[in-house]
This record gives structure tokens, sequence and C-alpha cells, in this order.
């Protein structure tokens, strides 16, 4: 199902098993419980609930060590706060993961009110060296590989930041 005026939870899957993911590294929340609902029920793809987004980045270091493809899905208020590990397990020992990223708070139009976090994401990305690419809708689906391919090809995380969440994944 493809629609590109929003992001369908199934558009991502897609992409994830395109991918060959292996395993989804995941803080749960209820922004995402559509595509949860879809990665539990995928066999291809094992799903590894952290209890701090700090931990999604040392879990994908393990798997990618091990030969496993992992992604690491979390908000972008986690990514503020694992700030150190990312440094240390994703860059410091150049794992290429990709890091699908809630733009919590986000709009297009510039008006971030909802939630002051949105305004810090892209400045707190770029002083980390990390290359992001925006998700909005179907659309865009396909920025999600060229994520990958830049994570593999590079040797580094790079960050997915998905602006629809809200309208589209719950």
């Amino acid at each position: 199902m493809s629609n590109e005026g929003s992001l369908s939870p199934e558009s991502v899957l897609s992409q994830l098993k395109s991918n060959n993911i292996t395993h989804v590294v995941w803080l749960p929340d209820s922004e995402t419980n559509w595509l949860y609902l879809l990665m539990k029920n995928e066999p291809s793809i094992e799903l590894v609930p952290v209890s701090r987004e700090g931990q999604a980045f040392s879990v994908a270091a393990g798997l990618a060590t091990g030969g496993k493809k992992p992604v690491i899905l979390i908000q972008n208020t986690g990514l503020l706060e694992s700030g150190d590990s990312l440094r240390g397990w994703g860059i410091g020992l150049k794992t290429p993961v990709v890091m699908m990223i809630g733009y919590r708070g986000w709009t297009r139009h510039g008006k971030n009110a909802f939630h002051d976090v949105a305004k810090f994401t892209e400045p707190f990305l770029i002083a980390m060296g990390i290359n992001y690419y925006l998700v909005e809708n179907d659309g865009d689906i396909d920025r999600i590989t060229y994520a990958f391919e830049e994570a593999d090809e590079n040797k580094k995380p790079v960050a997915v930041l998905v602006g629809d969440e809200y309208s589209s994944w719950n």
C-alpha cells in the first residue's frame, strides 16, 4: 500500500525487509504501534526492546559485530539522551546502523510548537557528524534505502528522521 500523502507502516516494514534487516532495536512507545504490530508478525525480523535509548547503540553494535543487520527505532528525545552512547558505540566503533528517529514536535511549516526538542534534533545530528534523511510520506520511502546504503558504505550511523509519526503511524 503506497500513499504519497502519508507514511504507512507497511511501506516502512517493506523497506526494512528489502534492506535485509535482522533486528529492530527499539524503545517501545505509543507512536509506532501500527509498525510494531506488523514487525512482531514478521518472521524475518527480531524485535529487541531496550529500557533506555542509550542501550540501543550498544545492542546494535553487538548485533552488527555478530554479523547481523540491526536498525535502531527511537524518538528524538531519546536520541538527545543517548548522545554519549551514540558517540562511543556508534561513531567510535564505526557501526553501520540506521537510526529511524521519530521527529517529535517537527512540522514542515517551521512552527515546532508541540515540543521544543524538534529545534535541537538536526543541530545535534550535525554536531555529531551524522548524515540524515527526512521521510514524511510514502513518496520519500526510498530515502530509507539511501540511509542503509550510506551506513554500509561509510561504516557509520546514519539517521532517518520520521516527520509524520503523529498523523499516519497511530
